[in-house]
């Protein structure tokens, strides 16, 4: 087994194997076919934190356009105690 790809037809021979060195490397093992990569195997928690940091990344980037979009438009932020009044949280 290769440290970075593995093919689709070996892989399903050593499916445990290969779940074990994804999940111990905590690194993806790649799955090719006719040479190209087509998949990757992760361990689950490794997977979860991918997406944990992907979805703050999301928001970081949303945070920063609405900022962007605020100084071109020259509109004041909304004060917290005023949504919340807003919505009916106080």
């Amino acid at each position: 087994m290769s440290s970075d790809a593995l093919a689709v037809s070996a892989a399903r021979k050593q499916l445990a194997e290969v779940i074990d060195r994804a999940r111990a490397d905590h690194s993806p093992v790649y799955l090719t076919r006719r040479g190209r990569r087509v998949a990757a195997v992760v361990g689950a928690d490794d997977l979860d934190r991918v997406l944990e940091l992907a979805e703050d990344m999301s928001d970081i980037l949303s945070a920063a356009a609405a900022r962007a979009e605020m100084q071109e438009t020259r509109e004041e932020p909304i004060p917290w105690e005023q949504v919340k009044a807003d919505l009916g949280l106080t």
